[in-house]
């Protein structure tokens, strides 16, 4: 089975011998190089039996290999080789010694045509459920992945994987350096301890928030208790010294109960949702990083799935609390393009039949 989109298109251009269409399928992709370890070659270039001659190794973001501590890979595209080719006699092997193997001609009137075909496919976008078929579909870990979803669904990289890359070596050490100050295995495991802890989520907000799910819960208790006595008046009126819920919260509920990312009635409970995502992004960009290694990963999203199941009772919960957090962080009132993304990503999650968060109990 191909383990993406990517590579099934690229097997059956090459079964029925369509070299447009073996480029075609990896125009506006990310291709991974091998990063050269001290005293080997920039360029790894090799003997191939197949192509009948050198080539330089490419593989598709479905067929890079488990997480190995000195295996880097670099992202680059055809347009790149394009460019910036060394030798016309070579070609480019694309997953050589797979099912999903291409081997491209390189001479300038090919690569011409490469460029054509990036023009008109264009650069992959951002906000695409991708699944790694090859990856945890089922069990705790794919379950503990899924709450990192909306950062997979924003970067359209697979939502299950968990080893190679995020994006690349050099794209996750400088994600971690330049927005969260993680520069070692110590920073790294103490911002993923804050993360855990809702550090990053408005305070005063989320304080709110939880004092207005108590008050509903003990109203409801009250109401199903068997002797009238008055309790949900009273459990509806306690709490008066609770902090109030922020305008801007209300806004945004409405907004979103307009557009179904709220039922009628619906409201958020937490806004902790927002950093249990950026949790499993850390995981990620930290073993893309070599800041982890896979055990050390598997039970961190372990311990985000458990903090997740105590804050929320389902992903309709848990995904309003990620969008309600991450407009607040990114929007602040202008229901501008991070609005419009958040939809977005709520929507392909919570409406694709191939979403882990309708695939996938929460519970």
């Amino acid at each position: 089975m191909p383990p993406t989109e990517t590579e099934r298109r690229l097997y059956e251009a090459t079964a029925r011998g369509d070299e447009d269409g073996q480029v075609a399928a990896i125009a506006g992709e990310d291709l991974y190089l091998a990063v050269p370890q001290q005293g080997q070659d920039p360029l790894p270039v090799y003997d191939d039996p197949v192509a009948g001659g050198k080539c330089i190794p490419v593989l598709t973001r479905g067929m890079l290999p488990p997480w190995q501590p000195q295996q880097l890979f670099d992202r680059v595209t055809v347009e790149d080789f394009a460019q910036d080719w060394p030798n016309d006699k070579w070609r480019l092997a694309v997953n050589p010694g797979t099912p999903f193997a291409a081997y491209l001609r390189t001479t300038p009137a090919h690569r011409g045509r490469w460029m054509q075909l990036r023009m008109q496919f264009g650069v992959r976008p951002g906000g695409l459920l991708v699944t790694h078929y090859g990856g945890p579909l089922q069990g705790p870990v794919a379950q503990g992945l899924a709450c990192g979803a909306p950062l997979a669904v924003h970067h359209s990289v697979p939502w299950n994987e968990l080893g190679t890359a995020f994006l690349d070596y050099s794209a996750d050490a400088e994600t971690l350096r330049g927005q969260w100050s993680v520069t070692d295995p110590v920073s790294w495991q103490q911002r993923f301890d804050q993360m855990l802890g809702g550090a990053f989520v408005p305070a005063d907000a989320e304080a709110a928030l939880r004092a207005r799910a108590a008050r509903a819960e003990e109203a409801k208790g009250a109401e199903g208790a068997e002797e009238s006595d008055g309790s949900a008046e009273k459990a509806s009126a306690d709490g008066g010294d609770a902090p109030a819920v922020p305008e801007l919260v209300d806004r945004y509920e409405e907004r979103f109960r307009t557009e179904g990312l709220l039922p009628a009635e619906g409201r958020v409970v937490s806004l902790v949702a927002l950093d249990l995502v950026h949790a499993i992004g850390l995981v990620r960009w930290g073993l893309g990083a070599r800041l982890c290694g896979p055990p050390q990963a598997e039970q961190a999203v372990a311990r985000v799935l458990a903090r997740a199941r105590e804050v929320y009772g389902s992903w309709e919960e848990f995904a309003a609390g990620y969008a309600l957090g991450r407009v607040l962080a990114f929007d602040n009132g202008w229901f501008g393009q991070a609005y419009a993304e958040t939809a977005h990503h709520h929507r392909v999650l919570m409406q694709d039949p191939a979403s882990p968060w309708r695939a996938l109990p929460f519970g």
